[in-house]
């Protein structure tokens, strides 16, 4: 039976740390508005998570005509852009991140944002002095729920599947971290329901960074697997 503590954490980025899952749902609601593709925006939002060519897939299905999805991802990624200088933490996500260090794990930002995304994510988080390594969208092939972005933060941060757990917000983090068999803790801070993430086979589910860190002493971050 195993009885080691995880040695870090993985934390995905949007949506869980710093408040932009409803951005990104008006941004992709008005860039599809734009082409004359509208999707309503709660069906946008059930999206969020996965990269922009599943997102796409999804929304649009994958008889689509793909001429148009250059065009839908540069008029997203403009629309999103203007919020970068008022993207806003989570409650108390630096402090959680601060604490996950204190205790000794490792921090490991596991996100498929662009690497000008990721810069402004991390301007708005403030916490670059405890955070061990960061990944991005040139990480990885496939974006979630395929895990391939797991995999880059774990070999880029020397850790192991055995020794961590990831963070995130929608079903697509739970997915993601169940290929490799990585316990998940689901928050709800994205907008995704405490059942949907449970269902989707998050081992704790909590509000936001302030209530994991509330309890984090009790959390699956700190107890033995």
């Amino acid at each position: 039976m195993a009885t080691e503590r995880p040695a870090g954490v993985l934390f995905d980025v949007d949506g869980t740390l710093v408040d932009t899952t409803y951005l990104h749902t008006v941004s992709w609601w008005e860039a599809l508005r734009q082409t004359e593709q509208p999707v309503p925006m709660a069906v946008v939002h059930r999206s969020i998570g996965m990269g922009s060519d599943k997102l796409l897939d999804h929304l649009l299905g994958p008889e689509r005509d793909r001429d148009a999805d250059s065009k839908l991802r540069d008029a997203h990624d403009t629309l999103y852009a203007e919020y970068w200088e008022r993207l806003t933490p989570l409650p108390r996500a630096a402090d959680l991140l601060r604490a996950c260090a204190e205790r000794g794990l490792r921090v490991v930002l596991a996100t498929s944002a662009s690497e000008p995304e990721v810069a402004a994510l991390r301007q708005a988080l403030a916490a670059d002095d405890v955070i061990d390594t960061v990944t991005s969208s040139a990480d990885a092939q496939q974006s979630k729920p395929a895990p391939d972005i797991l995999v880059a933060a774990l070999e880029q941060s020397g850790l192991t599947a055995e020794r961590v757990v990831f963070v995130g917000d929608s079903v697509w983090d739970v997915a993601a971290a169940g290929a490799l068999n990585i316990p998940c803790v689901g928050l709800t801070c994205g907008g995704t329901s405490r059942g949907e993430l449970a269902g989707a086979g998050a081992v704790a589910v909590y509000d936001d960074p302030a209530a994991l860190l509330h309890e984090l002493a009790d959390s699956p971050l700190t107890r033995p697997r």
